[in-house]
């Protein structure tokens, strides 16, 4: 089974009077990046949010939104520094004294100064939403898992596509072995004997074994037979439930370096062509794979 590296779910829940939302977003990555953005109330939890991400997916970079709306999270007392104003009240008092002795005092100005009155905050024990919140960020990870699993059937079809192209050309290219074989020994015969009566002294066979070798040079049969190895592999990896993103990415490099063997030994216009199909195949091919987990 193939699975792509994007995905997105998203998925709500309530307690009290307080709506909570959990969205993940997954892109490609060459590896698994865990990015949370959650409120710091939260934060106790994004080691087991992140451990529950690794069980269901392996590769892609992997944002993590929670947002709340509605009555927060947290218990608000309000607490009166009584302290404080005291000294706040006996300072404005001398400085009314000595200053400004018509002048009334205002309570309203003395109270909001700094630190009289302080909101103090208490979160609301995770107990009440450590539960369902793990839920809710499972549920999320199933969508997320269903649009990989969506996407990568599509790309499935199209790279097991691409791969049968590929064969029907390798088909092709072997329908040429022979007949390359045959017009390069001629090739090479013609031109030595253009000089074997001035520069060559040797016999016919010996003449007839130096241009089997240097024939035998330009035989793509190897490069062939590898290629359809890699493909059968390519396939059957296909076929498993495990990611198989880095392997089929690897097997396209070698699938092209033996595109660009036959390339190279090419001699003929057909094969040429051939192999430049080959190739621009196998490029599609690595294109979708960069998708795959």
């Amino acid at each position: 089974m193939i699975r792509s590296m994007t995905g997105y779910g998203i998925d709500h829940f309530h307690i009290n009077e307080t709506t909570i939302t959990v969205e993940i977003k997954a892109v490609n990555s060459r590896y698994l990046d865990f990015i949370p953005k959650i409120p710091r109330s939260f934060q106790e939890v994004e080691l087991e949010i992140k451990q529950m991400i690794q069980q269901y997916l392996v590769r892609g970079r992997v944002e993590v939104y929670i947002t709340t709306s509605g009555n927060q999270l947290t218990n608000k007392t309000l607490k009166l520094d009584e302290d404080l104003l005291a000294q706040y009240m006996e300072l404005m008092q001398k400085v009314q004294s000595d200053y400004a002795p018509t002048s009334p005092i205002s309570l309203e100005q003395i109270i909001h100064q700094d630190d009289v009155l302080v909101v103090h905050e208490t979160n609301i024990d995770s107990d009440a939403w450590k539960e369902p919140l793990m839920a809710s960020v499972e549920r999320v990870l199933q969508q997320v898992l269903a649009n990989r699993t969506s996407e990568g059937k599509i790309l499935g079809e199209d790279i097991a596509k691409r791969i049968d192209n590929i064969e029907n050309m390798l088909h092709s290219l072997e329908g040429y072995t022979t007949v390359v074989g045959d017009e390069y020994r001629e090739r090479i015969k013609e031109r030595i004997e253009q000089y074997i009566e001035e520069k060559i002294d040797t016999t016919e066979t010996r003449l007839l074994q130096e241009i089997a070798i240097l024939a035998e040079k330009s035989d793509i049969t190897e490069e062939i037979t590898r290629l359809k190895s890699h493909l059968h592999h390519a396939k059957k990896l296909m076929s498993t439930s495990s990611p198989i993103g880095r392997k089929l990415d690897f097997i396209s490099q070698e699938l092209l370096r033996e595109m660009n063997t036959i390339g190279a030994k090419s001699v003929n216009a057909q094969i040429s062509e051939l192999v430049i199909q080959l190739k621009s195949e196998n490029e599609k091919i690595k294109e979708q794979i960069q998708n795959i987990e």
